[in-house]
């Protein structure tokens, strides 16, 4: 038997999430943090350099590279620094590659938020406005 989270009324003991949206307002530092700073890549440079000594085919050594890539730790707070430090043009490639996140609206456009009716119809009943778009 399926159960409908969506129909089920809470009581407030029950309810333990708000339905306010307070966003931090960011302060970009007074200094340009060097791009070094954004990201640590050492796990990444190690794993590259076993899967070259691999005795492996090389379309298995691609794909591993390819994975080897998810060990890059970047610094999201160093990132929104040089953001706000760079041209429109780097911005732009930060914001495609979704490194920073402006708002709503770009993260839906950039395929990084995907909204569903049943999502949209619980906002508005719950009082908080859908935006259209």
């Amino acid at each position: 038997m399926a159960i409908n989270l969506f129909d089920m009324e809470l009581t407030d003991e029950e309810q333990k999430y708000s339905t306010k949206v307070n966003v931090p307002q960011y302060l970009p530092s007074v200094d340009c943090p060097k791009l070094w700073q954004l990201y640590d890549d050492r796990k990444y440079k190690q794993l590259i350099e076993h899967i070259e000594k691999a005795d492996v085919p090389d379309d298995v050594k691609e794909f591993l590279k390819l994975g080897a890539t998810r060990h890059i730790v970047f610094n999201y707070s160093k990132i929104a620094d040089y953001y706000a430090h760079s041209t429109k043009e780097i911005q732009e490639l930060f914001e495609e590659s979704a490194l920073v996140i402006i708002d709503l609206d770009d993260a839906i456009a950039n395929g990084y938020v995907k909204l569903s009716g049943e999502l949209e119809k619980i906002m508005l009943e719950t009082g908080i406005p859908a935006k259209k778009g």
